[in-house]
């Protein structure tokens, strides 16, 4: 019997969540336009994606209004993309996954929150553990951990505010 491919008749919040953002790349987009990169070109070459798969990625997350696109030239016409209001909310998410992936996947983090008003970094519960702040993503940035290669995207363009 074939897998499905959708979570239809799953009365559950978590299903409805992974039929937005649970296709293999859609967090991992949504990370990336949090860390900075917002025109196709930059999210494919970070990303190292099928320029098709980004395509519908993209066309999926602003359908679903995680992200919008936005005219940043006008001949020939180019966008890029924003984090909605919705998209920003999915922090916690990030956040929490790559403290999961901290803990149990790569130990030495290539990637980490600090809290922009005080330098602290983010805990597991994004709270500064400098000033014990309670965060949102407006308030934190993102910096290359020890983990991280020298190719690392965070190595190559420094700090990043989330959501920026």
């Amino acid at each position: 019997m074939p897998l499905s491919s959708s979570y239809e008749g799953q009365e559950c919040n978590v299903a409805a969540t992974l039929e937005v953002v649970g296709e293999r790349w859609s967090l991992l987009i949504v990370r990336s336009v949090m860390l900075g990169a917002h025109r196709f070109e930059d999210l494919r070459a970070r990303l190292g994606i099928a320029t098709n798969v980004l395509q519908t990625r993209l066309t999926s997350l602003v359908e679903a209004e995680v992200l919008e696109r936005l005219p940043y030239q006008e001949r020939p016409p180019r966008f890029e993309y924003r984090l909605t209001e919705k998209g920003l909310a999915l922090w916690p998410t990030i956040a929490a996954l790559s403290r999961w992936g901290d803990t149990y996947v790569n130990t030495i983090p290539p990637l980490i929150f600090r809290h922009r008003e005080c330098g602290g970094e983010v805990d597991d519960h994004r709270i500064c553990a400098r000033c014990g702040e309670r965060l949102s993503a407006d308030g934190v940035f993102a910096v290359a951990g020890p983990g991280a290669s020298e190719n690392h995207p965070m190595r190559r363009s420094g700090p990043r505010d989330l959501g920026s």
